[in-house]
């Protein structure tokens, strides 16, 4: 080679370099080229990894939605260990007759006496009939008698209360007539009584049963009343409610803790013939008082809250909804986050890392028992603030660092990858129940409430318009208030509608389901 070399010209052996030095510039785009193709092939392959861990994620959450259970409880570690894959006939003997034993030994351990059957209510009319033997007892003397009970009951009874007004006048003819007053009265010149108007309303809005099976049950008792007539009744009704929610309203806006949460309710849109609008319940508990409060708005954005959080100050607790979000940027607002939503994004995320899911929701079960201890040793908010410092803080932190480092090491997309950015975005909303011992660790009681409309949806469908949906709004709020201080409903309404129109304002809160007393 190096003779070669030498028997060229040195033209010759310039343009050889030369072209050598062409065929390296060559060779290195060649390979940068190959070397961007392969940065974006690992790129590409990356992107499908994760985009095939998501759509299997999807799977699994339509699959359990569809066939699995819809409780989010989880059970930590029982320090039970696994069983051997394989295990000898002898040792699978010893497991079932040493399993046999302990569940003979904790059955006859925990055997309970049958405590017998349940008492019946001592507020219940007795009908009681006699029965004596039969034939001659002239000769016999009564030693005793033996008491059977039974739970009976009669169908709905309808009838007519009758009011006859005797006139009278002077009986020297001259001078005015004199007339009594009739009772004040729901529905002026109207037929219905409040207590049928109250059996329609309960019916309706607690028992979930749509006016047109109401209309059949009346139907089946000879009474005819047309759709048109009785949704008057409901309407006005609720009307005469109006004052009391406003009153409500009121009392609710000045707490300083208040939670919150969103249902759709479909409303039938005037404007579209046959077509549907999609509007939503905006549900609010105040946790202190026990007070929940039902507010129908025609959209789910921020102008639907500006009614009742408008001047809100204080402590807002809810999920993690952009709205509420926004709405608690204002000075005057702490967030409070909720870690039953915090939970779910790891119980969704199960099927995708199992491992660390579950140990997130060690964390969280650990801070729930937390609650609980304080809850049946029913602690005082200091009590139960000292107990989250000395216990839950140590817990929290523990975990946001576990987290923040399990973080760098998964794919945001992926489901437990979802679940780590829910709590690192919302890590401060999500400590701060600690800041007071008032405050709750989830949203959980403004969601009980909001069961009893999603029983409703499932039955009437959709509210007739606007103004009707926000008339179911007002019954709801009252009938969820008779359920969270346990009132009766009937009772309760019946009682509030007889008497509202001839209680001042200033007396208007001892209508209230809480300060209710039955006679």
């Amino acid at each position: 080679m190096e003779n070669d070399l030498e028997q060229l010209s040195k033209e010759e052996l310039i343009a050889l370099i030369e072209n050598k030095r062409k065929q390296i510039v060559e060779n290195q785009a060649i390979i940068s080229e190959q070397a961007i193709s392969l940065a974006e092939i690992e790129k590409d392959l990356s992107q499908k990894e994760e985009t095939e861990v998501y759509l299997k994620a999807q799977i699994a959450a339509y699959k359990r939605l569809i066939y699995g259970q819809k409780r989010e409880r989880f059970i930590g570690n029982t320090e039970q260990l696994p069983l051997p894959f394989e295990t000898s006939s002898e040792v699978k003997q010893e497991q079932q007759e040493a399993t046999q034993e302990k569940i003979t030994y904790t059955r006859t351990k925990h055997k309970k006496k049958h405590p017998g059957r349940a008492k019946l209510p001592e507020n219940l009319p007795v009908e009681e009939i006699e029965i004596h033997p039969e034939g001659d007892l002239s000769e016999m003397v009564c030693i005793g008698k033996e008491v059977t009970e039974e739970l009976e009951c009669e169908p709905a009874k309808f009838f007519i209360k009758r009011y006859i007004r005797y006139k009278y006048a002077p009986k020297t003819g001259e001078g005015a007539h004199k007339i009594a007053r009739l009772p004040e009265r729901v529905i002026d010149k109207g037929i219905p009584g409040v207590g049928l108007l109250t059996l329609i309303l309960i019916n309706k809005y607690v028992d979930h049963l749509p006016l047109y099976r109401q209309q059949q049950i009346f139907k089946r008792s000879g009474i005819r009343i047309t759709p048109s007539t009785i949704n008057h009744w409901v309407k006005r009704s609720i009307e005469k409610l109006e004052i009391l929610y406003e009153s409500l309203v009121t009392h609710i806006k000045n707490k300083g803790y208040l939670q919150a949460d969103e249902t759709p309710i479909k409303v039938l849109d005037s404007d579209k013939k046959n077509a549907t609008h999609q509007g939503y319940f905006w549900v609010y508990h105040d946790p202190i008082d026990q007070l929940v409060l039902f507010d129908y708005q025609p959209t789910r954005g921020y102008n639907a809250t500006k009614d009742i959080l408008g001047d809100f100050r204080g402590y807002l607790q809810s999920d993690g909804y952009a709205v509420y979000e926004k709405i608690a940027k204002k000075p005057t607002i702490t967030h409070i986050a909720c870690w039953a939503h915090a939970r779910r994004e790891f119980v969704r995320a199960k099927d995708n890392d199992q491992a660390r899911s579950e140990k997130a929701l060690s964390f969280i079960q650990q801070l729930y028992t937390i609650e609980r201890q304080a809850r049946e040793e029913q602690m005082t908010a200091d009590q139960r603030k000292a107990l989250r410092i000395e216990r839950a803080l140590p817990i929290i932190n523990q975990m946001g660092k576990w987290i923040a480092e399990e973080n760098k090491q998964t794919l945001p997309k992926s489901p437990i990858g979802k679940a780590f950015a829910y709590c690192i975005y919302r890590w401060k909303a999500l400590s701060d129940y600690l800041l007071d011992g008032n405050l709750e660790i989830d949203n959980n009681l403004t969601e009980n409430a909001i069961r009893t409309v999603a029983l409703g949806r499932k039955n009437y469908l959709f509210a007739g318009s606007h103004e009707a949906a926000q008339r179911s709004a007002i019954i709801y709020t009252f009938f969820a208030n008779c359920k969270k201080h346990e009132v009766d409903p009937y009772q309760w309404l019946r009682h509030t509608l007889q008497n509202i129109m001839n209680t001042s304002i200033q007396e208007l809160h001892m209508l209230y389901p809480q300060n209710f007393k039955p006679a």
